[in-house]
């Protein structure tokens, strides 16, 4: 009996990995805005937070190192837009952001305007 709770026990364990291994981090990304996304690549740095505010219908999205544009689902963009209207940096926009990629989306867990 004792095993059989055991064995219940790990079987569940190893259901729930899979629920937190998903989660990936980027650290120190440009943030830009999805309109101004393929102007900007280049020099994602120069983009300005007044234009991505005024950009916020499209949603917001990061570049990663390695050239890709990741969009952000819903509520990543409204915390976003939230952290640009509290901020006072005009450009350089960086954020640190935590979620689950699925395609080229990411579903946004945590995210800190730097």
């Amino acid at each position: 009996m004792k095993r059989n709770r055991i064995a219940w026990a790990l079987a569940l364990a190893a259901l729930l990995v899979p629920a937190f291994a998903y989660a990936e981090t980027w650290s120190n990304v440009a943030l830009v805005d999805l309109h101004c996304s393929n102007k900007v690549k280049a020099d994602p740095d120069a983009h300005k937070r007044e234009c991505a505010i005024k950009c916020a219908d499209g949603g917001y999205g990061i570049w990663t190192a390695d050239g890709k544009y990741l969009k952000f689902d819903a509520e990543g963009s409204k915390q976003t837009l939230a952290a640009l209207k509290a901020s006072d940096r005009a450009d350089h926009l960086r954020v640190d952001v935590t979620g689950e990629l699925s395609g080229d989306t990411i579903k946004v867990s945590s995210l800190a305007l730097k």
